[in-house]
C-alpha cells in the first residue's frame, strides 16, 4: 500500500458560514476506498481525522477532543453518532451532494442531532501530494 504525504485544505460553510482548515496529512488507497488522513487541533485536544472515499459514499470518523461517525450516502438519510462529554448524540445526515474527483471531494447535506435540525453543512475537501505542493 502506497502513502502519500498531502496538503490538506478542508472548507466548510454551515448554514453560510465558512470555515476553513489548512493541514497536511496522508493518502492512500486500500481495494476500492480511498482514504485521507489528517489531525487538527483545537483548544479542547487534538482530532485525528479518517475520510474513507468509495463511489458515492463518504464516510467521516474523527477521534480524540471529538468523536464523530458521519456516514454520507447521496440521497439518503443514514445515522450517525456524536460524543460530547455529556454522553452520546445521535445524528442523522441527508445528503444531498456528493462529487468525488481526484485531489478534491465535495459533500452537501443536512444534519440532524437529536431529532433536530442542526444546519446545511457544505464541506470542501482539496487535496494534493507533497510533489505537487513543491512544483
Amino acid at each position: 500500500m502506497l502513502v502519500s504525504a498531502v496538503k490538506i485544505t478542508v472548507n466548510t460553510a454551515v448554514d453560510g458560514e465558512v470555515y476553513e482548515l489548512v493541514t497536511f496529512g496522508q493518502y492512500y488507497q486500500k481495494g476500492a476506498s480511498k482514504y485521507l488522513q489528517y489531525e487538527e487541533s483545537i483548544p479542547e485536544g487534538t482530532i485525528r481525522t479518517t475520510v474513507k472515499l468509495n463511489n458515492e459514499e463518504v464516510l467521516i470518523l474523527r477521534k480524540g477532543a471529538v468523536d464523530m461517525r458521519l456516514h454520507l450516502v447521496l440521497n439518503k438519510k443514514t445515522p450517525g453518532t456524536y460524543h460530547t462529554p455529556l454522553g452520546l448524540l445521535m445524528t442523522e445526515a441527508d445528503t444531498k451532494q456528493i462529487e468525488i474527483a481526484e485531489g478534491r471531494v465535495k459533500v452537501r447535506y443536512d444534519l440532524t442531532i437529536q431529532g433536530s435540525h442542526a444546519g446545511t453543512y457544505e464541506m470542501n475537501i482539496n487535496y494534493r501530494t507533497d510533489q505537487e505542493v513543491q512544483e
